[in-house]
């Protein structure tokens, strides 16, 4: 049952401990995990920002250390961490004032709701930013490869902005007989061509201006020496250093250029129906993304489906269904704006796009095709066949610049119609209301509970230091009606929330000790780290419950370790100090896990006994940035001086194990050993060796 939520790294300046650990409580409850440090000193502040933060909230009021010089050190940091003000009282000019000073936002001290949904607001943004600069790494590799093959390409190919040449390589150059590119810059194309075809030049730019896209140019070049032959020019809109022109491609040889454009042609179409094929419709609407986020400009993406396709195709045939899918196309053709782009699909489904429109604007269309295809008798080799479709829509804009996202949802709307017949528009407002559709949860947890809808996995947690007992992790997925596996991240807050926590946890526990028990039968000398929930630590009747189980299932008490969050352990501290020592009593380990994350961890470690603390996965992730290895080494360091043995989670590639080891790292675990699998299978032998 571990959870995977991104970990949000806090820094807080506070002078009160009680205070910061208020506001950690906010966002835990909130179903954020969170790591935090706080400082309230400026050297405290200089040794924190040699990591790096994702948010910094900070008190009106510090003694040694004011939020405006707290906020100058970040300045001068350049580190990418939102900071938040919290102002005492409602003040306006006391917000205008931190904005002015370079806050991201501030927010009253009392607004606690306020305080979360401006720190989500925050982190969302980091995330873009992240993103971006991410994207425009990539972009910039990209870029380099892009020159790489441009001036290698044995395509004439020259990049033109307003008539004049900014860049032409080595196989244009050699084309029109010139040494250097440097003289062909600035120099305007249509010195390059003929004098007879310069009106016809001029003509086709002026076209290509109103409607970028792919165009050809026949025409008679003229070389340095005077030499004159015959081509074909290629235009198509590109950016060069970031500019917008037009990346012009020249072939000799008009014969074959004709083959390939009408190759390239065929390529792109569906041999049925002679509409787009899959193919190249997922390539216009990848180009209607970036036209989305570039020029603001909307498309329609409609999903249209055969009603009932396997009682058609049972009927007439696959032949048969080819047929009905020509006539379909056709009256689509007919029926749709001239501008619509039409696909098949699917077997059973065509997709338009709407240039520059939205589902709305195209909804009186879409209404009569489905009308057109219910009144339409199709003849089938003689035979008449009536047909109904489903049609989806969806809108494609500069807020959902993923094209595949947008086509899903028509699909899905389409699917959602039900009875078919009918044309569904996506609401965003639907999505917003299933996230909020925490009643529909519940149930599924109700029913998983009802009908044995859960099943365990489990992952191996090995030891670097030579244990001969096998470990392994116990992980809990729900099954959807669909049989879709559902991690606890998704639903374990609601369980909480409505009580079914203690179920759910009793259930794991049941059949994670029946497996084990079957598992040690076979010879295995097998532990099993096992989570509890807040709610559990709260049950007085676990360990009473746990006894009988342990006897009845006739296995040793020390098989089990008991995994108790480090976050549930501070909010329900004298809890989960008496229950660790009624697991001590019982022969039962205690781990306690994403550990690393409390305003002061190594506290809680002074008020209960454990035998495994296992750290937030965020430490292995950042394990490559110097700073944040020197703190995981600290905390480590203190841990083994406690003789706590140490995990450490989520290990994905074999690079952090040197590293690992010199730490003294007891056990490691994630998927470089082994994804999470249905059967405890993995070979520790392997390790020994």
């Amino acid at each position: 049952m571990a959870m995977n939520k991104k970990t949000i790294r806090l820094l807080i300046l506070e002078q009160s401990q009680n205070e910061a650990e208020r506001i950690v409580s906010l966002f835990r409850n909130a179903g954020h995990a969170t790591r935090v440090h706080r400082i309230s000193q400026i050297d405290e502040l200089e040794k924190a920002l040699t990591q790096s933060w994702d948010l910094f909230i900070a008190a009106p009021t510090c003694d040694e250390l004011s939020p405006e010089d707290a906020l100058m050190v970040l300045q001068k940091t350049a580190r990418d961490t939102s900071f938040i003000l919290l102002v005492e009282g409602n003040d306006s000019d006391s917000i205008t004032e931190a904005l002015e000073l370079g806050a991201n936002d501030a927010v009253p001290m009392e607004e606690d709701e306020r305080l979360i949904l401006v720190a989500k607001r925050e982190l969302a943004n980091l995330e873009e930013r992240r993103a971006r600069r991410a994207a425009e790494l990539a972009l910039h590799e990209v870029e380099k490869r892009c020159q790489l093959l441009l001036d290698s390409s044995m395509d004439a190919i020259s990049y033109v902005h307003d008539g004049m040449h900014i860049y032409a390589n080595r196989t244009y150059l050699s084309l029109f007989e010139y040494a250097d590119a440097e003289e062909l810059e600035g120099m305007p194309m249509i010195d390059l061509i003929d004098s007879q075809d310069h009106t016809d030049f001029k003509n086709f730019l002026k076209s290509y201006g109103t409607d970028k896209g792919k165009a050809d140019f026949m025409f008679t070049g003229v070389t340095a020496s005077g030499e004159h032959f015959k081509g074909s020019m290629s235009f198509s809109p590109a950016q060069y250093d970031g500019e917008p022109c037009i990346q012009v491609v020249i072939r000799t040889g008009s014969d074959n250029a004709e083959l390939e454009e009408k190759l390239r042609e065929i390529s792109t179409l569906d041999p049925v129906t002679s509409l787009f094929n899959r193919q190249h419709f997922l390539e216009l609407i990848d180009a209607a993304a970036d036209r989305a986020v570039r020029d603001g400009e909307p498309t329609s993406i409609a999903y249209i489906q055969l009603d009932n396709l396997a009682n058609l195709q049972a009927d007439i045939g696959i032949a048969g269904i080819d047929i009905l899918l020509t006539q379909l196309a056709a009256l689509a053709r007919d029926t749709l704006s001239p501008t619509a782009l039409i696909a098949r699909f699917a077997d059973d489904a065509f997709t338009v796009a709407h240039p520059n429109s939205t589902p709305n604007h195209v909804q009186t269309e879409l209404t009569t095709l489905l009308q057109k295809t219910e009144a339409k008798l199709f003849d089938i080799n003689g035979r008449t066949v009536q047909i109904t479709l489903s049609i989806g829509a969806a809108l494609l804009s500069e807020k959902t610049p993923k094209a595949a996202k947008v086509l899903e949802r028509a699909h899905r709307c389409a699917d959602e119609t039900k009875t078919g017949n009918a044309l569904k528009i996506h609401n965003p407002a639907d999505d917003i209301a299933a996230a909020a559709s925490r009643g529909d949860i519940q149930a599924m947890i109700q029913q998983a509970l009802d009908k044995n809808n859960f099943r365990l996995l489990f992952q191996p947690v090995i030891s670097l230091r030579g244990d001969g007992h096998e470990h392994y992790e116990v992980l809990l997925r729900m099954l959807s009606a669909e049989g879709k596996e559902i991690s606890p991240t998704e639903f374990m807050t609601d369980a909480i929330n409505s009580g079914l926590a203690e179920k759910v946890d009793r259930w794991v526990l049941l059949n994670a000790i029946k497996a084990l028990t079957e598992h040690r039968a076979q010879g295995h000398d097998t532990r099993l780290f096992i989570h509890i929930s807040s709610a559990s630590l709260q049950d007085t009747s676990l360990l009473a419950w746990l006894t009988v189980v342990l006897k009845a299932a006739r296995l040793p008490a020390q098989s089990l370790i008991i995994q108790i969050r480090e976050t549930d352990a501070v909010t329900y501290l004298k809890q989960a100090k008496q229950l660790a020592e009624g697991l001590i009593k019982l022969d039962c380990q205690i781990a306690i896990v994403q550990f690393g994350c409390a305003v002061n961890p190594l506290n809680t470690l002074k008020h209960m006994q454990v035998d495994f603390v296992k750290m937030d996965g965020s430490f292995t992730h950042e394990i490559s940035d110097t700073a944040s290895q020197a703190a995981l080494l600290e905390t480590l360091t203190e841990l083994h001086a406690q003789s706590k043995q140490t995990i450490i989670p989520m290990v994905e590639s074999a690079s952090v194990l040197t590293v690992l080891w010199q730490a003294g790292v007891h056990y490691i675990q994630g998927y470089y050993l082994q994804q999470p699998t249905a059967a405890m299978n993995y070979d520790f032998t392997a390790e020994d060796n």
